[in-house]
């Protein structure tokens, strides 16, 4: 799995705040090798720079140390470039990789999907890392408007919108250790709910998902209100406060939750598998 964390970087640049969005990196890319069943081995990054600053690529590098150990995956090496004249001096990039494994009678196909199947959604911790370029034209960009509080968030603006992308790896270990099955997996990042979720079915069947079933973040009502963003966008861009979703035999729904909730995530029954032509239906 390899990714960035695209424009999510330039709240962290006006924040001046770097510890957390190495995390975003990680969780990027592990999150999508456990979607597929694997287990991440060990990650790289990649920063580029206008002006090596030593403390602050520490800092960044901190975050990126802090995803590996929540992901169980060795942080083995890297690249830092200095490219001055390509990149402002107080501006960088950071992109990085995970190589993962799984036994191939493991990997999370969506093969075996059937009408009844039930669909658990894990809580995302808010915008994660996509969608990044319309928080940016929603929200004015400046130090004063992300340090301004707000009660609905109950935390800064800045805050909430860089609080680090959840890592679902434990989770879903959790839930194979249980001797659950899980039939389909899919990482709801950009392109959100529509584009994410018909990744994981096979021809046949949809996937049926009830919007009042878990609670919206209010991050996503805020930006949805600010930025006169009507539903079907938002949840064709946002995670909407579910950052993975399984699919699962309806006899092993209790199990699957209780073995998120022991690796610290708050589970939800966010719907249903249907027969029917591939594709995903919000009611």
């Amino acid at each position: 799995g390899t990714d960035g964390v695209g424009t999510k970087l330039k709240l962290a640049f006006i924040m001046d705040k770097h510890d957390t969005i190495g995390i975003d990196c990680v969780a990027m890319c592990v999150n999508d090798i456990a979607c597929a069943g694997g287990e991440p081995l060990f990650f790289l990054d990649y920063i580029a720079c206008g002006k090596n600053e030593p403390e602050k690529i520490a800092t960044i590098v901190s975050g990126v140390a802090d995803g590996c150990v929540q992901s169980d995956a060795a942080l083995i090496g890297g690249e830092t470039a200095e490219m001055p004249g390509f990149y402002p001096e107080d501006e960088y990039d950071l992109a990085g990789f995970a190589v993962g494994v799984v036994d191939e009678k493991d990997l999370i196909t969506g093969k075996e999907l059937k009408p009844g199947d039930v669909l658990i959604g894990m809580a995302s911790s808010g915008v994660h890392s996509n969608g990044f370029s319309l928080v940016r034209k929603v929200f004015e960009m400046t130090a004063e408007s992300l340090n301004t509080y707000y009660d609905e968030l109950g935390t800064t603006l800045g805050e909430a919108l860089l609080a680090p992308t959840k890592i679902y790896v434990k989770a879903l270990k959790s839930v194979k250790a249980a001797g659950v099955k899980i039939k389909a997996c899919s990482h709801i990042t950009g392109g959100g709910f529509y584009e994410n979720i018909p990744r994981m079915l096979c021809d046949g069947v949809c996937a049926v998902v009830e919007k009042d079933s878990y609670p919206v973040p209010a991050i996503f009502k805020m930006l949805a209100r600010e930025g006169q963003i009507e539903e079907h966008a938002m949840y064709n861009t946002y995670n909407m406060g579910i950052g993975m979703m399984v699919a699962v035999d309806p006899a092993d729904v209790d199990k699957t939750m209780d073995a998120m909730k022991a690796a610290g995530e708050q589970p939800y029954v966010v719907g249903r598998i249907e027969a029917g032509e591939k594709g995903v239906t919000l009611c």
